[in-house]
């Protein structure tokens, strides 16, 4: 009996042995992806998988990956549907304009976004025909004569979403540059400000977009009542108004309605502003039980850490990065291109850069503004009364030659590509440090247990080692290139 329960007790030691021999072989063996981007010419080139080893096999740099410490949760990356986009495609043949939809919608093929932003009516890229409201009748309160016919043209709005549903999925916000013209004092500057009498008629217009929509096979997740608001721009409303607006309309009119949507708050122009603009609508707790995130563009370049300080005040209340873009002459970072649009490779390092600094400031979804435009950036809408003035050239994500028929992805496409296709919807912002001056990087982990690190080198090829839980392995980061690093947990 004795001897019997001796060999049953090597046995179970042998068999624990045996386990954690194996799991730390595997841990070792596990292969981690390495896809490129590159000045030297790669796009999203898959590399040979590197392997972790016990030990540091050079004396380089260490970048630390640490999945136990997480911040906020990713709900995606993606661009702008408008109508200067449809107008770009319906320019190529079938076959080509299908290939351009994989390219940015597929998730194995192509980029994969899942977060995109679609006007309410129109915006300065509402190319297909004049400025446009969904109701142009005077007084008419109670949108007896709304409409969006427009949208559901071969160029319209409705028609570009559901086409490219067809190739991914994804969420959908929508802002508003202005309400019908009627509902303001006038279109003056200082008097674009909505009359308070028709703040129930606009929670209508809202609610009826909202179900015009869906009734049609298209649903919007996320409603931000006014786009760059209180500026010169476009409407004069305050944040303080908006959050009156949504408090006591809009809000009750959507649950009247029963209609499904998370409303947001800001589509401030830069991120400084929210932080300057937020406070006197937002420290308003019962305005925020009706706010489900804040919202704001990118056109400050470079002030990030702001995003901190909105974050650190409103801590519930998740960031988006919903509008950025180069447009000449007046939105350009300091030393930014000078023509329009920008097809070198080179210039994705920028928005690779951004895109980091965002993330690493809490921004929870990043989206671009124009996702297609044609080889003069535009076509573009010509509204003065509305903000929209001539020569409006900008960059975008693909440019579509509607001459040649030539479809260029930018350098914008290949770096953002390296996070819409590999941080999917619900991944975790993780903690991830060290490496060099001259990398920039941040790390996820993906609702499947997956790790994802995005690497982007600004200077001359540089090896570092990369430390996960003990195990290491080494890597030479190619110049001037973004590079992913994924492996399972």
């Amino acid at each position: 009996m004795k001897n019997k329960s001796t060999k049953t007790f090597f046995a179970s030691i042998f068999s624990m042995l045996l386990v954690l021999v194996l799991n730390a072989d595997f841990v070792v063996a596990q292969n981690i992806e390495v896809y490129v981007s590159s000045r030297a010419g790669e796009r999203l080139t898959r590399k040979n998988d590197a392997k972790f080893s016990a030990d540091a096999k050079s004396s380089a740099s260490i970048i630390t990956v640490n999945e136990k410490q997480s911040f906020q949760t990713i709900e995606g990356f993606g661009a702008t549907f408008n109508e200067a986009g449809m107008i770009c495609l319906n320019s190529l043949p079938a076959k080509d304009r299908n290939k351009v939809f994989e390219s940015l919608f597929d998730s194995a093929k192509g980029s994969g976004f899942t977060m995109m932003k679609s006007p309410i009516a129109a915006c300065d890229f509402a190319s297909a025909g004049p400025w446009y409201s969904y109701d142009e009748t005077i007084d008419d309160t109670l949108m007896n004569h709304f409409n969006i016919e427009r949208d559901l043209g071969p160029n319209g709005l409705i028609t570009f979403i559901k086409t490219a549903a067809k190739h991914g999925k994804f969420q959908i916000e929508s802002p508003m540059d202005f309400a019908p013209d009627w509902m303001y004092y006038s279109l003056n500057q200082g008097e674009k400000h909505v009359k308070l009498q028709y703040y129930p008629a606009l929670a209508r217009y809202y609610s009826r977009y909202l179900k015009s929509y869906l009734d049609n096979g298209v649903h919007i997740d996320y409603l931000n009542l006014f786009n760059e608001a209180n500026n010169t721009w476009y409407s004069n409303v305050t944040y303080k108004e908006i959050g009156e607006m949504i408090k006591n309309y809009v809000s009750p009119q959507l649950r009247k309605d029963g209609i499904d949507v998370r409303i947001q708050f800001g589509e401030t122009a830069n991120r400084p502003e929210a932080m300057q603009k937020f406070p006197p609508a937002l420290d308003d707790t019962a305005l925020q039980k009706d706010i489900h995130s804040l919202t704001v563009h990118g056109y400050d370049w470079n002030q990030f850490s702001t995003l901190t300080d909105l974050h650190n005040r409103y801590p519930n209340l998740p960031i988006y990065q919903t509008e950025v873009c180069y447009a000449i002459p007046n939105n350009l970072p300091p030393s930014g291109p000078t023509k329009m649009p920008v097809y070198e490779f080179s210039d994705g390092e920028f928005w690779g850069n951004m895109i980091v600094n965002d993330m690493k400031n809490w921004v929870c979804a990043w989206i671009y503004w124009n996702m297609i435009l044609d080889e003069n950036g535009g076509p573009w809408l010509i509204s003065t009364i509305h903000g929209d003035g001539d020569n409006n050239k900008q960059h975008p994500v693909v440019i579509i030659n509607r001459s040649t028929k030539k479809v260029t992805y930018t350098g914008l496409y290949y770096y953002l590509s390296h996070f819409s296709r590999f941080v999917r919807p619900g991944a975790k912002r993780i903690d991830c440090t060290g490496g060099s001056k001259q990398l920039n990087l941040v790390g996820f982990q993906n609702a499947d247990n997956a790790i994802v690190v995005n690497v982007i080198n600004n200077g001359d090829e540089t090896r570092c080692n990369i430390n996960w839980n003990g195990k290491f392995f080494s890597y030479d980061f190619p110049a001037h290139s973004i590079t992913t690093l994924k492996w399972n947990n």
